[in-house]
């Protein structure tokens, strides 16, 4: 579960362990297997014209880049259970909402950081514009977001509990 309230991100001490281990692993092996891959590439000769060497360096670019986020998530994480719901749509909750007030169009999801995006259940960042659009609505109110097409899109909070993975 994650929870973003000003800098801190809150996690459950299992999605805190997936990401620490995804670090070790960059920081460590993963480091190890680019760095030969590199050197491998630079012994071929012509580093302008060597696809193989700019490949694995661009590889090396992401790799730190992911390094670099999953560094700062970590030093702004907390770990345990967020604060209590007061009602509220909010970071790490489960949200079921339904199009234009149709009951029968709806949508449940999961309100939280991409870095928890799960394969049981869709996950909207509170960032996205839907995720915005609904948070901090209460069950029963309607809330609204803009689409990708610069229109606004209506929908009511049918229901919001917290996640339990």
């Amino acid at each position: 579960m994650t929870q973003t309230s000003e800098n801190v991100t809150w996690l459950t001490q299992e999605a805190y362990n997936k990401l620490k281990d995804e670090l070790e692993y960059l920081t460590g092996p993963a480091r190890t297997e680019i760095a030969a891959k590199i050197a491998a590439a630079r012994e071929e000769g012509d580093l302008r014209e060597n696809g193989g060497y700019h490949a694995a360096k661009e590889e090396q670019g992401k790799q730190e880049l992911r390094v670099r986020q999953l560094t700062q998530l970590l030093e702004n994480a907390k770990v345990g259970t967020p604060p209590a719901s007061d009602g509220a749509v909010a970071p790490g909750m489960v949200v079921t909402i339904a199009f234009d007030g149709d009951e029968d169009d709806t949508l449940t999801f999961l309100l939280a950081s991409r870095e928890y995006a799960s394969s049981d259940i869709e996950t909207y960042s509170p960032q996205s514009p839907l995720g915005s659009g609904v948070m901090g609505h209460k069950v029963g109110e309607d809330a609204e977001y803009e689409l990708p097409n610069g229109k606004k899109a209506s929908v009511t909070i049918l229901k919001a509990e917290p996640y339990n993975g």
